[in-house]
Parts: C-alpha cells; structure tokens; sequence
C-alpha cells in the first residue's frame, strides 16, 4: 500500500489505558480523541493481549482501522485477518497436561471463548476471573477436557502450590513468558508480541516507524515500548513503562489519551 505523507498511526492497550481501572469505564474525552484523529486522516488500532472475542462492544464502537490481539497472535485491519497463530492439538495437550502437572490455574484463551479447568481451580482469583467471564456468557460451554477446543495463548494465576519455574522450564523454547507480576503471567508463543503485531501493520501501509504512535501502561506493553520510539505511558504506568516511555501523560479518566494527542499534534 502507498504511503501517506504525515499519516500517523496510534496502538492503544485497553486496561488502565483505553479503559479506566476499577470501573472500567472509557472516558468520552478519549472517544472524541480517536474520532478527531481519524477524522484528520490518521489510523487507531488497539493493540491487546486479549484475545478477539473479549473486546467489548463500546471498544468497537469507537470506531479503529484494525486490531492486535492476544500479544500479536492475531492481527485484523479493517475487517481482513492479516495475521493469526494459533496452537496445533498436540502443543495443546501437551500445555495442559503440564498445567495440571504443576498446578498452575490458566485461563486458555481462543479466538472466540476461552476455557477454564472447571472443576480444579486452585485459587479465588482464578474463580472470581472464572464467574465474571461466565456472567458475560463466555467460557461456559467448553473446558479443558472438552474435545477440540483451540487456543491461541493461556492467562495465568499462581499460588504456593505452583511449580511455576518447572512449567516455564518445559516451554521455554517454543514460547515467552510474560510475568504481569502479582502471581500473574502469560504464555505467548515465541516469535510474536505486541511488536511483532505493530511491525505488521506498519509494513501493510508502509508507515515508518517514527510515524507510530504506542500508548500503554503495563508490563505486557513492553515490547511495543522498546520497540516504537513514540511511547506514551498513562498516569498510573508500571515502573518499568515509565523507564521506557518517551512522554509520560495523565490518566485515562483526566483525559490522558486527549491530552497527549494533543502534545503531539495529532489533533
């Protein structure tokens, strides 16, 4: 695809940076932020560890030119799927035999569910995560026993009874892992990252990368932020995005996203 001249594009994680924490809420000073900058011939793309189907609603209704989601498995532009990595049966057996082996609790997350080892979950966080899910309809049909489910990427949760240093020593050549600290983690195979997905889409337009745009707040905003030289923390970021990022804004709920496009021209 030609290149416009001036076209900027900008990648947005949705947690603590499109989306306030706690409430969830996405400001609308935000909204009209990613509107004007469309409007001014500009591109908005989310850029996510969640994996598709776990985008809300009124995250669609903003209005993007594409998405990047479960850390680059899975890239979209407008409605073409450019890019999807997904797991073959024997790695997925494989991962959850370890799982079990090493008592980790997960959340293995597909393109459209995600899947819960129902009736061996370890810790309350796992099942607090396990019942928001089910009372949005997902993650309900299907578990891990469930013959041909298909996932893409896991979300994981440790306690004292987790070997988590021998589960990461059996997959560590074919994938990464991301610790979110907290005894969070994920699992992403080896070769894709939120990187990797931004590199994708500024190839399809041919945009240089000083025309890009990240904004984040998180350990798994990471390699975008080593990545993209414009790197825009929001308020509250973890130590390590506030060591990286390039301008460091306000919160999403006082207008941070705004704010920053402002200072950058984009709108």
């Amino acid at each position: 695809m030609s290149k416009i001249v001036n076209r900027k594009v900008m990648f947005f994680d949705i947690d603590g940076t499109l989306l306030t924490e706690g409430t969830h809420i996405i400001p609308d000073s935000a909204k009209k932020a990613i509107k004007k900058a469309r409007e001014n011939g500009h591109l908005a793309f989310i850029n996510t560890g969640r994996t598709f189907f776990n985008i809300e609603k009124e995250l669609h209704d903003i209005g993007f030119d594409g998405y990047i989601c479960g850390c680059g498995t899975y890239v979209r532009i407008n409605n073409e799927v450019v890019e999807y990595k997904t797991l073959d049966v024997l790695t997925r057996k494989e991962i959850i035999n370890h799982l079990r082996k090493h008592r980790v609790d997960a959340i293995l997350e597909g393109l459209e569910d995600v899947y819960f080892d129902t009736n061996n979950i370890i810790s309350e966080n796992m099942k607090n995560i396990r019942d928001d899910f089910h009372k949005k309809g997902y993650g309900l049909e299907k578990n891990w026993d469930s013959e041909e489910i298909s996932y893409d990427k896991l979300f994981l949760i440790t306690s004292m009874e987790t070997n988590i240093e021998e589960f990461i020593s059996f997959f560590n050549e074919k994938f990464d892992y991301i610790d979110r600290g907290n005894n969070r983690g994920e699992v992403v195979p080896k070769g894709y990252s939120k990187a990797t997905g931004i590199k994708r889409v500024l190839d399809y337009y041919n945009i240089p990368i000083e025309d890009a745009f990240v904004f984040g707040d998180s350990s798994n905003d990471l390699p975008m932020f080593e990545y993209v030289p414009n790197s825009i923390a929001m308020g509250e970021s973890d130590e390590c995005i506030l060591k990286l990022a390039h301008y460091h804004t306000k919160n999403v709920e006082d207008d941070g996203i705004e704010y920053a496009m402002k200072k950058y021209g984009i709108i």
